[in-house]
């Protein structure tokens, strides 16, 4: 019985020095390379997508399901495309009325404050969480395989005409301008507060 003991002793202290498995693939140096960043490997995980150009160099579409990622980059990316309108509108002149007082001669940059004061933003801040909560039943249906494509709402389905190829080109015309968003709205409020002018802020 004692000889027994040591043997598993001594077993279980040579497994403690073996290599473990963390449970992921290894990367064949000759895998398939990405066709944005061609030193990286191409991230697979989102072959297929509209838009997917193999840009993904943190690896995140690793962790996360691919669908719930482009589910996220289309909502920012739609986001973006009203703020930034938004945002220019209100330095063109755009005002909704009655206005209060304290939002008079307000620019895009200035009108946080008095918003917040007026209680706009808070009021803005229960309709979006609405919208987030509603929203969040189609997403949740998505990730447990309903077949619902990222960011279909039902909306604009009209414009999906065509051979799959029409349909496949719209839906990058869609991703496109989302990233141009999305990179336009950072643009147009940090020039609109570097430069302090108005609309084309500089």
């Amino acid at each position: 019985m004692m000889k027994l003991a040591v043997l598993a002793s001594l077993v279980g202290s040579a497994a403690a020095f073996a290599p473990s498995s963390n449970g992921r693939a290894t990367t064949s140096l000759a895998a398939e390379k990405s066709k944005a960043l061609p030193w990286l490997p191409n991230p697979s995980n989102l072959d297929g997508y509209a838009g997917a150009n193999g840009f993904d160099p943190l690896g995140i579409s690793n962790y996360f399901p691919a669908d719930y990622l482009v589910e996220s980059e289309l909502k920012h990316g739609r986001i973006c495309q009203l703020a930034w309108l938004g945002y220019v509108a209100v330095d063109l002149g755009a005002r909704i009325y009655p206005l209060p007082s304290s939002m008079e001669g307000v620019t895009s940059a200035t009108a946080h404050d008095p918003a917040v004061a007026f209680g706009s933003m808070g009021n803005m801040f229960i309709w979006i969480a609405l919208f987030e909560m509603v929203s969040w039943i189609g997403i949740s249906q998505m990730l447990q395989g309903s077949g619902r494509a990222p960011g279909d709402f039902g909306f604009g389905k009209g414009f999906l005409k065509g051979s799959e190829a029409d349909i496949q080109n719209m839906k990058l015309k869609e991703v496109t301008h989302c990233r141009a968003a999305m990179l336009a709205f950072a643009g147009v409020v940090t020039q609109s507060v570097l430069y302090d002018k108005g609309f084309p802020y500089f």
